[in-house]
């Protein structure tokens, strides 16, 4: 990268980051970058734990809390909503104050929610008041984005698949680790001590917060720019592949949210039955996300992406059949399968958005460190805003299925609508990244007109 303005200096800022270089990264780049993304994953892993608090609360609100199946959806959604709109600003954060400053802020950030819901879980207090202690833990949603976007910076084109799977997948864990630290709760201590899984959250916190102090690094050369954010807004990629990140980390984090809620009011499952199984898919689909990102680098993004999505369509014609049916083995399996997938899908769209913004500069006649600048730069300002629009695709599925469960007691009719979506999702994505170029497109290509060519290597 090639410094603009004075470089900022103290503290833990490096001067010089130029991971395409292979001398560099052998020598000194990879083992700084992978420092960076252990702590990052530390503070996402808390971060996504303390966005999906509600998923786990909501199985603590028994009668006494007069709150019902419909009002319970919506304080997930609410968690949702804000937690995609914060993905934003927190984006553009890491270039504003620096990837191991901000990182240390949006960690002591999730002490908010987590101290507020400490104080009010209990019967009695008032809906508006959990409506917005349930929107306070959308900071740990944000936390999601500027750890991408910090650590896109660190890593060479070659790896970020693997990197950002990893970083991501390691975050998306803290959604399985909550509902088990919940099912430890339940089960030892009953239904009616919510405050104990919150008062465990506080330390993880501070020690996240601590660790990314002492052992994480800000890179001056990424800048905030706006120009890179205004090309990314009009760049019709960054709006096609938000669609798909919608049907996968959409369906992730909404199923995830909603799974324990589904089972306790379709199944009639306890707090303890429910907690019980609701860890099972968002443990898979976090697990699956880096192996999503592994084969995207070794096949390619979208061929990967549309296998998930046409496998995800099947699990979900498998759910519905169970839904019909009332079948709860067949349920889970379809269920959890689809956590699985969304998983996978995860890491292989976002490896696209890197390599869609470095083929475009190649197109562009751009070379060697040239064009990997200029895919860093694009690709940074669109991750953000990729990020927030897939995180709105779990709120869609919450107030989905709490329509559905609102209308007709079912979530058959949600899983019907997910399913139309992953069609649309499987023709968008073989049609823009996979489908053969025409003759006409082909000649402009050859030609050296890019502004509408195929980007099939992605």
């Amino acid at each position: 990268m090639t410094r603009t303005t004075a470089p900022r200096e103290g503290g833990r800022w490096i001067q010089r980051w130029d991971p395409e270089d292979e001398t560099f990264w052998r020598e000194t780049g990879r083992p700084i970058a992978r420092r960076n993304l252990l702590y990052s994953v530390l503070s996402e892993h808390i971060g996504f734990s303390v966005w999906s608090l509600w998923s786990v609360l909501v199985l603590f609100m028994g009668p006494a809390y007069g709150i019902d199946p419909a009002g319970k959806f919506f304080l997930i959604a609410t968690a949702t909503c804000v937690g995609a709109l914060v993905r934003i600003p927190y984006t553009f954060a890491v270039a504003r104050f620096g990837g191991r400053d901000w990182t240390v802020v949006s960690a002591l950030l999730l002490l908010a929610p987590t101290v507020a819901a400490l104080v009010v879980m209990e019967p009695g207090t008032s809906y508006g008041t959990f409506l917005a202690v349930a929107a306070l833990t959308g900071v740990g949603g944000g936390n999601f984005a500027s750890s991408m976007t910090n650590i896109n910076a660190f890593f060479p084109l070659r790896e970020k698949g693997r990197a950002l799977g990893l970083n991501a997948g390691g975050g998306n864990i803290g959604v399985p680790v909550v509902q088990l630290a919940a099912l430890l709760v339940i089960a030892t201590a009953g239904a009616g001590h919510p405050r104990l899984l919150l008062a465990a959250y506080v330390p993880l916190i501070v020690a996240a917060a601590g660790l990314a102090l002492v052992r994480m690094d800000n890179l001056a050369p990424v800048r905030s720019d706006a120009g890179a954010v205004r090309e990314a807004l009009r760049e019709r990629h960054t709006w096609i592949v938000a669609f798909l990140y919608v049907g996968t980390f959409g369906s992730f984090i909404g199923y995830g949210f909603a799974f324990g809620l589904v089972l306790q009011t379709r199944f009639g499952h306890t707090p303890l039955q429910a907690a019980s199984l609701t860890f099972l898919g968002p443990l898979l689909g976090s697990l699956a996300r880096p192996v999503g990102g592994a084969l995207a680098d070794r096949f390619g993004g979208a061929r990967i992406t549309l296998a998930a999505f046409v496998a995800m369509a099947a699990a979900t014609g498998v759910v519905v059949l169970a839904s019909v049916r009332d079948s709860l083995p067949v349920f889970l399996t379809g269920f959890v399968a689809l956590f699985a997938l969304s998983g996978a899908g995860n890491g292989s769209t976002y490896k696209m958005v890197p390599g869609i913004f470095h083929a475009q500069a190649l197109a562009r006649g751009l070379e060697g460190v040239r064009a990997a600048a200029y895919g860093r730069r694009l690709s940074g300002a669109a991750m953000g805003l990729i990020g927030a629009v897939g995180a709105l695709g779990g709120l869609g599925i919450n107030l989905v299925f709490r329509q559905a469960f609102q209308n007709g007691g079912s979530g058959t009719a949600a899983f019907l609508t997910f399913l139309g979506f992953y069609a649309a999702c499987c023709a968008v994505t073989w049609a823009v990244y996979l489908r053969r170029p025409g003759p006409d497109r082909a000649a402009a290509a050859a030609a050296g007109s890019t502004a509408k060519s195929q980007l099939t290597p992605v």
